[in-house]
């Protein structure tokens, strides 16, 4: 059977970024590593399961600024929402304790 190779990350992204400049077949070739091997980090890679750095989005896959803020302010709004009703939750629960504690002061029964 034959031993499976370990590779670290930084190899992966380094061959990664020879792929991108060269060609995946012609990477993997001269790294010596079996294409269907790239061709998994490339793919990874695409799909964001690996990190190349600063600087590796490509104009088509990366959101366009008016995109980004869009996105961002939807965001926001959905957060605002869950804030207000979390906050009028917590109001509620409030009042329920006070107006729970109220009457057991009132009927006499006391925490022992």
């Amino acid at each position: 059977m034959a031993e499976q190779r370990q590779y670290d990350d930084e190899y992966k992204v380094q061959a990664v970024k020879l792929a991108e400049k060269i060609g995946q077949s012609k990477a993997a070739e001269e790294l010596g590593i079996p294409k269907n091997t790239l061709y998994g980090w490339v793919r990874k890679a695409r799909l964001g399961y690996i990190d190349l750095g600063k600087g590796t989005q490509t104009p088509e896959g990366a959101m366009s600024l008016v995109e980004e803020l869009n996105a961002l302010r939807k965001k926001n709004r959905e957060q605002e929402k869950t804030i207000k009703r979390l906050t009028e939750e917590n109001e509620i629960l409030a009042e329920a304790t006070a107006f729970f504690a109220a009457n057991r002061r009132k009927s006499g029964k006391t925490k022992e």
